[in-house]
This record gives structure tokens, C-alpha cells and sequence, in this order.
């Protein structure tokens, strides 16, 4: 049976990379997925196992659109059983070099937003719901040049051990998957120097694929893990746990 059979999930930056091959993957597995995107317009698909692929133009960053895709699911399908947060953003920028908008830009979408998100799904969300937030290992290295991205990343991480403890009463789990370097497209614009540096840094001696990282998301979306809440799911190749 499929691990997703009969369940509404919303993957919020639900298209392309790592969001894209989650949608993918929970369709695959009987989800029926409502995924987001700040540039495409509304489409849909169906998938061989009866899931299927909903995307809707919603800027992840905005409140009110992120409160207009929960009032469709909720219109259209009453409840939201899995929710996902992958939206986020990451830019080079050294101490000295930080600006008051790389900082809010950073932190609005990398944390405000997913507070909101995650708010605003509480209304939606039945008993048994999951909670998948997409952190990185970044919350846990200091990476020269990504300071406040780093920062962003383990405010998610102290979230998921508050929301999971918040939660639970309501039978609703909070988990987080942390990826490390991963063969995305944003990473394919990357120098072959640069990512043959952060290879040479993974125990496994490559950079992961995204549909490794949404394998781990299934895990902690599914009732494989019904008792598995507040943890982090590093998935970076031993990168940062040797």
C-alpha cells in the first residue's frame, strides 16, 4: 500500500530541487499534493498511483498568500495532513558585508514565513497531521560567508523542538530534515571547484540528490515514523556528524 494513500499535503516550495522532488515523491506514493510556487501559474497533474501534483503561484514570503493556499485546501479538501516548509533562500555575505536588507530578506522568508506557514496550517491540521520543516546542516556549521543564513536555519531547528513538544497534545508531529550539499540546479551554477571543495568535505565522497532528501522528508511525513517527533534528520553524507 501506498505510504501516502488518501493523504492532502502541502509542500510550501513545492517546485523544482528539493521541494519539487518531495512533491514528486509523495504523489508517487498516494498523496494528493498542493505545491507552491512565487513564479508559476496553477497547474496540475496526476501520477500513476492515484497521487497527484496541484501547483499554485503563491510568494511564500507574503502572508496573505500563504493564507489564500490554505483557504483552498481547506475549501476544497477540508483538512491538510502533511505540511512541508522548503521555501528559503541563501546569498554569500561575510559580517562585514550584511545589510539591513540581506538580513530581513533572509530572515523573512527563511523563518517568518514558515512561523506563518506553520500558524496558519494549525487550523487546517487534524489529529495525526505531520509537520516536515526543511532545515540545513548550515544551522550547525559556521560556514564563512553564510552567517545569517546559518542563523535562519537553527531558528528552524529550535521550532521543531518547541512546536513538537507544543504539538503533541494535539497528536500533531514536528520534524526537520536537514540537508547538506545537494545536486540541485542552484548548485549546478556553482564552480566545478567549488564543488569538488564541498565533496572533498562528505565522508561519502559526493554531494546528495534531491531525491534522497525527499526520501527522508516520506519517512518523517509517513506512519513509518509515528514515533518520531522534535528530531533532526541529517541527510549530508556524514558532512556534518563526523
Amino acid at each position: 500500500m501506498s505510504r501516502l494513500a488518501n493523504k492532502v499535503a502541502l509542500v510550501i516550495g513545492g517546485v523544482g530541487g528539493i521541494g519539487g522532488a518531495i512533491s514528486q515523491m509523495f504523489a508517487s506514493e498516494g498523496a494528493q499534493v498542493y505545491a507552491t510556487s512565487r513564479k508559476g501559474g496553477e497547474s496540475s497533474s496526476e501520477t500513476g498511483s492515484s497521487g497527484s501534483i496541484r501547483v499554485i503561484q503563491a510568494n511564500a514570503g507574503e502572508k496573505a498568500d500563504l493564507q489564500r493556499v490554505l483557504g483552498q485546501i481547506k475549501s476544497e479538501q477540508g483538512r491538510i495532513d502533511v505540511l512541508v516548509i522548503n521555501a528559503g533562500i541563501s546569498e554569500y555575505a561575510p559580517l562585514e558585508d550584511i545589510s539591513e536588507d540581506h538580513f530581513d530578506r533572509t530572515f523573512g522568508l527563511n523563518v517568518r514565513s514558515l512561523f506563518f506557514a506553520a500558524q496558519g496550517a494549525l487550523d487546517v491540521m487534524k489529529a495525526g497531521g505531520t509537520i516536515v520543516l526543511i532545515g540545513s546542516i548550515a544551522g550547525d556549521i559556521g560556514t564563512k560567508g553564510y552567517g545569517v543564513y546559518g542563523a535562519t536555519k537553527a531558528a528552524v531547528r529550535s521550532f521543531a523542538r518547541t512546536w513538537a513538544n507544543e504539538l503533541a497534545p494535539k497528536d500533531i508531529r514536528v520534524n526537520v530534515v536537514s540537508p547538506g550539499p545537494t545536486d540541485t540546479a542552484m548548485m549546478a551554477s556553482a564552480s566545478l571547484e567549488v564543488r569538488d571543495a564541498l565533496s572533498s568535505m562528505i565522508p561519502l565522497g559526493r554531494m546528495g540528490r534531491p531525491e534522497e532528501v525527499a526520501a527522508a522528508a516520506l519517512f518523517l511525513a509517513s506512519d513509518e515514523s509515528s514515533f518520531t517527533t522534535g528530531a533532526e534528520l541529517a541527510v549530508d553524507g556524514g558532512m556534518a556528524q563526523v
